[in-house]
This record gives structure tokens, C-alpha cells and sequence, in this order.
């Protein structure tokens, strides 16, 4: 295989500190080092269609919960692990661009209920498919196979991290 940055990294560490064991490192860097390179990706794609990362969790949230695409700001922020004022903030732009509106909650006088417009159903579509699209395209390298094998080792990692908050 081709050496990588990473690679180089290592080589130094390993010059400078020969005891260490790093594996570990190069493994976390390199999921790091891909997260940041994808996530670089997916911000400029989304950011052709007006969308902000934090703009569109909140439109693919909305839109995940089926029809008719429509939850309370509470629902939201406890999908998405936010604050309420965290939330607010990102509604104001949605609302202002179109993709959703505030309306009052029929069951609750003092509560609102955020509703997708069409056009936002349209644009976090979009999103959504060119999203998929940059990822397959990430993972061409790696057969159907070992795409299977590397999501089912991500899964097994992943599960020591799922209670762990978001800071």
C-alpha cells in the first residue's frame, strides 16, 4: 500500500518515542483525518443548496419523522441533543429561507409546531441524494465486501461510544 500521511506521522512518533505502541493513533487518525475530509465535502455540497450543517439536521430531522413533516421545537431538540435556544436560532434561518414554517400547535395554545415547506422537502432531498452520492464515492476504493466488513468493525467501535454526549 501506498503511504499516507498518517504514515509519516507515525514514522516520527515512533522516531521520537520508539517505546509507544500506535496503532491505536493511526487508526484514529485516520478515521479522523476522513471524517474532516468528508465532512469538508458535505458542507460545501450543502452549502450550494443553502444549507448549513446545522440547518440541515434540522430539515433531515423533520424529514426522517415522516409526513406530515411536522414536530414540535422540543421534538427537534430532543432528536438532535440541543438546547432550545440552540434551536431557535436555526428556525429563524429555515423559516426565513422558505423551508419551514412556525405554526401554533393545535393541541397546546402556548406551543408551536415547525411544519417543512415544500420547498424544504425539495432542497433536503436533494441533499440527502448528493450526500449518499460524496459518500459512495469516499468508499469507491473498498469493495462491497469490505464496505460490509468496515461498517460491521465501525458498529462494533461505535457501540462503546453511543452514551457518550456530544460536547
Amino acid at each position: 500500500m501506498t503511504e499516507d500521511a498518517v504514515d509519516r506521522i507515525i514514522a516520527q512518533w515512533r522516531r521520537e518515542m520508539p517505546e509507544l505502541e500506535l496503532d491505536s493513533m493511526a487508526l484514529f487518525g485516520r478515521i479522523h483525518r476522513i471524517s474532516r475530509k468528508l465532512g469538508a465535502r458535505l458542507h460545501e455540497l450543502r452549502a450550494r443548496q443553502g444549507l448549513g450543517p446545522n440547518e440541515f439536521d434540522v430539515l433531515a430531522t423533520i424529514r426522517r419523522s415522516g409526513e406530515p413533516y411536522t414536530l414540535s421545537p422540543k421534538e427537534i431538540s430532543a432528536a438532535m441533543m440541543l438546547s432550545s435556544g440552540g434551536l431557535t436560532g436555526r428556525l429563524d434561518k429555515l423559516e426565513a429561507a422558505g423551508f419551514v414554517e412556525r405554526l401554533p400547535d393545535p393541541g397546546d395554545r402556548r406551543g408551536l409546531k415547525v411544519r417543512m415547506t415544500d420547498l424544504g422537502r425539495e432542497v433536503i432531498e436533494d441533499a440527502v441524494r448528493i450526500g449518499i452520492a460524496a459518500q459512495d464515492e469516499a468508499l469507491a476504493p473498498l469493495t462491497p465486501q469490505e464496505r460490509r466488513q468496515l461498517d460491521g468493525l465501525l458498529r462494533k467501535l461505535h457501540a462503546g461510544f453511543e452514551d457518550q454526549p456530544f460536547d
